[in-house]
């Protein structure tokens, strides 16, 4: 009992499908036996856009073609696709591709690729090869599915403010919104199986229009056979008894109604208002709450659940990760941060003239304290942003939230660089001496002139196009005008620079044991060598330098928990290695 056994395919297919021994028999365990291949679809597919580009070039220049080709839909490898059996190993490569195509190709989805797009899923969506399902070897292949078909529906190009798209298994409407529109419905009538249809209504309630700043839209797709697909084992003896609705709102929306036909009518049968979890790949009671229940019908009250606090991530990542770790890390971490920099800011107080008698210590601490400062006000700030999101929903209170959050953590890097030129000022300009006044008139200009000059121009370029904020957070937006670069090109550009003060630190201080022969003072060097790059790492802000990891896979979960990690705290180390481990 237990033991697995690996069989191949079939000469035709490739693959293999594997066996469980269940009380002295071979039962299936899974069959990857495919006949499809991703790879060649997507060189078929390739093919085809060169094909395409050549005609394009011939009758036009290079750049107008190279933009017609992002503009085509992948309906050329549509027929390879719908000829193929709908076995486990196909479904499975046909959930593979579509998951490339919504993380790859889901800019500008045109109603043409959204109708290529959902012939395709609802090939494999089809009532007479749900039983197929069970096989496949991935058992999150249905939730990978439904992620995949959200995201590439929400990106969908609406034309004339609405757009519908119906193939009998998967059904995508969408509709322009905004304060002024009257209460939205959605209204989806579906095949089933071939005894007949169920149908599915959603509707936006007129009091959640009202909560939109500005023009948006609400994309809704249906299911009527994703429920007996998705495990349903948590709900154990429970069974999904309608079609699944997903629906993707600005987030300025916080509650939808859905309503679902039953397909079992029995009297005798309950119901439950769930929302699938896709992080945990299970159903949710507390997504939905039942609000009406009789014999055919359901209704359901559902929440869009908003958290008060963004990833810290958020500050130089293109997207926006939801989890539970990020969210807490930022908690901890800013909270911790803005309490350990007032503390630094009172410390530094309390002993100024006393650690200030220097010109040089006068400069250090200077701009000391005004890192402490922007950084202590950019974390309020961070908090603040994201109440007034959730709370106000004021769209002009969140730009100007996002103008003084660009502001000061702007301003945060340029004092850091400020101290990094002061570092290499102290090191190789021994015999040039400069007065506190040109350096305090220098520093204030790099440190605040400088950002403030940056936040003007990104709001006045970026805002009359409605482009200075991104969907779903008071911070810089990406997607469409890349205004997030008037902060992370700055950032990096001052990491670099700061990087390099660093390694002139670490080549200074190394120098002196050089020749010595002595091993005590090879460890010395070694140690102070460390404790110099452990003192300047936070204070120069190198650990923002992951946020470039951040920038290339923003969709990266451990690269959001590892920046949040290394920065929510900074407040904390800037108080440790500036002001608490300072001899004097």
């Amino acid at each position: 009992n237990g033991a697995i056994c690996i069989q191949p395919c079939s000469p035709s297919f490739h693959g293999e499908t594997s066996f469980v021994c269940e009380d002295r028999k071979w039962q299936m365990l899974s069959d990857a036996c495919a006949s499809l291949d991703v790879q060649s679809l997507f060189q078929h597919w390739t093919s085809c856009l060169a094909s395409f580009s050549f005609c394009s070039l011939i009758a036009s220049n290079v750049f107008s073609s190279l933009q017609r080709i992002s503009e085509t839909d992948f309906s050329c490898i549509i027929p390879d696709i719908l000829s193929s059996p709908a076995i486990p190993g196909n479904i499975a490569d046909i959930v593979d591709l579509l998951k490339k195509i919504s993380l790859l190709l889901s800019e500008n989805v045109t109603r043409g690729k959204m109708q290529s797009y959902s012939r395709i899923a609802n090939h494999i969506l089809n009532s007479s090869i749900i039983s197929n399902w069970a096989f496949v070897k991935d058992r999150n292949a249905g939730s990978v599915l439904l992620d995949s078909v959200n995201l590439f529906a929400g990106k969908l190009l609406l034309r004339n403010g609405s757009e519908s798209i119906q193939e009998p298994f998967i059904a995508t409407k969408g509709y322009s919104i905004h304060k002024n529109t009257s209460g939205k419905s959605f209204d989806f009538s579906m095949e089933f199986n071939s005894t007949g249809n169920i149908t599915g209504h959603m509707v936006i309630p007129e009091e959640e229009l009202l909560r939109l700043p500005r023009a948006s839209k609400a994309i809704s797709v249906a299911f009527p056979t994703l429920g007996a697909i998705l495990e349903t084992n948590q709900l154990d003896p429970a069974f999904v008894n309608g079609m699944v609705l997903s629906v993707s709102l600005p987030e300025e929306l916080q509650n939808v109604l859905l309503s679902f036909e039953k397909v079992n009518k029995l009297e005798q049968v309950g119901a439950q208002c769930v929302g699938w979890h896709s992080a945990e790949r299970r159903w949710d009671p507390r997504a939905c709450e039942l609000r009406a229940h009789n014999v055919t019908t359901v209704v359901c009250a559902c929440a869009h659940q908003h958290r008060t606090y963004r990833s810290f991530s958020i500050l130089m990542s293109p997207a926006t990760l939801r989890s539970p770790v990020l969210d807490y890390i930022t908690r901890v971490g800013l909270g911790l941060s803005i309490l350990s920099l007032a503390l630094c800011l009172v410390v530094e107080a309390v002993v100024w003239h006393h650690v200030t008698k220097t010109e040089i210590t006068y400069m250090r601490h200077f701009c000391l304290v005004n890192i402490a400062a922007s950084l202590l006000v950019a974390d309020v700030l961070f908090i603040l942003a994201a109440i007034v999101h959730n709370t106000a929903l004021n769209y002009q209170l969140c730009v100007a939230a996002t103008f003084f959050l660009h502001f000061f953590y702007l301003a945060l890097f340029f004092w850091m660089f400020a101290l990094g030129l002061l570092i290499l000022y102290g090191l190789l300009l021994i015999f040039f001496k400069i007065t506190r006044s040109v350096f305090l008139a220098a520093a204030c200009c790099i440190g605040y002139g400088c950002p403030l000059v940056i936040s003007i121009l990104t709001v006045a370029i970026t805002e009359p196009k409605n482009g200075y904020l991104r969907s779903g957070a008071c911070w810089l937006n990406w997607y469409e005008t890349k205004a997030l670069l008037a902060f992370v090109v700055p950032a990096l550009s001052i990491i670099v620079v700061n990087l390099v003060v660093v390694v002139v630190v670490v080549v200074k201080s190394g120098r002196s044991s050089v020749g010595e022969g002595c091993k005590s003072q090879d460890l010395s060097s070694m140690i102070r060598v460390s404790k110099n790059v452990a003192l300047l790492t936070p204070l120069l802000g190198l650990t923002w330098g992951f946020g470039l990891a951040t920038i290339i896979d923003s969709r990266s979960l451990a690269f959001h928990v590892t920046f949040a990690l290394l920065n929510a705290f900074q407040g904390f180390f800037v108080l440790l290695f500036g002001t608490l481990l300072d001899r004097k």
